[in-house]
């Protein structure tokens, strides 16, 4: 029987934005959060973040895949190291463990496989400290879909919080993450998240972002277009279910004969929709309070046409909460590398479709380095 103790725990995310590595500092036992420590981005270079970017997709299925990834994953780990170095030359704090969640290239539950590039035998060696990585692949292999695994540390930072609660992740696509009175843990994407505005101002102007929705405020909702973009089969699917970012591209060709603001309103609208529908329709009680983090909670139109839509909800956002929004994923994996040292499961039935509460990751123990 393994033995909870308290540890300090770092965590590495790499985004499928590909921005960089995110790092945060937690003390943390796999089940209580005694303190959350420093937390910053470290950007990817040019060059860096193109070598990922051509191996997307990529299983390393011949020699030629499995050599290209295998290289570029070396060079992936030596960043995280050198990025974990900086992080500790800037404290006295005792690490004990690195959760490193590595970049995910391609990811296909539906047929038992996930990879996510990252050496966790090499990080533990080049920075002297044990390591937990490939936290997906038990319950991808058990026929779960390896997502979402931050529920579960959302808990933890809901421990003491009024229930039910939410909380709902605005990325690429949107995830709930729902706490129930006595105990329940549910988990499922609701549907787009920033993804459809994103593609549409990035098609339509250039752009990356609607830079704090002032295009979407600005123009006019489509609500017809609205009405028929819910109509994806998507919607009409009991969770736990997930999704890539892309499934409602076709639909959205929709949006073509409108013009930037009003195009970027509807889309902003139909996310903020579809997030709607998913709680009304999924959850099995409404949470007394929504608590937004990731990259839509610093859209304030987004935030706006959510609160219109969920009015009987309270709507905060996660740095009203006292979270570091930017850090929460990071966080997570350092907390879910302290449940797999304590032998605690990270995913659930009710949040990723396992069979049953299953421990994930796999742990590297630094090895002596030869002279």
């Amino acid at each position: 029987m393994n033995i909870i103790k308290s540890m300090r725990v770092i965590g590495l995310m790499s985004g499928t934005s590909l921005d960089g590595v995110d790092i945060a500092e937690i003390e943390t036992d796999g089940v209580d959060i005694y303190e959350y420590g420093r937390a910053y981005t470290v950007p990817y270079d040019e060059d860096i973040r193109e070598q990922i970017r051509s191996i997307l997709g990529l299983k390393p299925d011949t020699p030629e895949n499995a050599l290209k990834i295998s290289l570029i994953e070396n060079k992936l780990t030596s960043f995280h190291a050198e990025v974990v170095k900086e992080f500790l030359s800037e404290t006295d704090d005792k690490i004990d463990l690195i959760g490193f969640h590595g970049h995910t290239i391609h990811h296909e539950p539906e047929n038992h496989y996930t990879h996510q590039i990252g050496d966790g035998q090499l990080l533990a060696d080049l920075t002297g400290i044990e390591v937990v990585n490939h936290f997906r692949n038990a319950d991808v292999a058990a026929g779960g879909q390896g997502a979402p695994l931050v529920p579960i540390f959302h808990a933890a930072l809901c421990a003491n919080k009024e229930k039910p609660i939410a909380v709902l992740n605005i990325g690429g696509v949107a995830n709930i993450t729902w706490m129930g009175s006595n105990g329940e843990l549910m988990a499922f994407d609701t549907g787009p998240g920033n993804a459809p505005v994103n593609d549409w101002v990035k098609k339509r102007a250039g752009m990356h972002m609607d830079y704090n929705g002032k295009l979407a405020i600005s123009g006019q909702i489509n609500e017809p277009i609205v009405a028929h973009l819910m109509k994806h089969k998507y919607f009409a699917k009991y969770p736990p279910k997930s999704i890539d970012r892309n499934i409602f591209a076709e639909k959205l060709q929709n949006l073509d004969g409108l013009s930037l603001e009003d195009g970027a309103a509807t889309a902003t609208a139909f996310t903020a929709e579809s997030i709607a529908y998913s709680i009304k329709t999924y959850l099995p009680e409404l949470p007394k309070s929504l608590i937004l983090c990731g990259g839509g909670a610093n859209n304030p139109t987004m935030v706006r046409f959510i609160r219109q839509r969920l009015p009987e909800i309270e709507v905060r956002l996660a740095r009203e909460e006292g979270w570091n929004a930017d850090a929460i994923e990071a966080q997570a994996f350092a907390y879910l590398a302290a449940r797999r040292i304590a032998g605690l499961p990270i995913t659930f039935p009710s949040t990723t479709g396992a069979p049953m509460p299953l421990i994930g990751g796999e742990i590297h123990m630094p090895q002596p380095q030869k002279s």
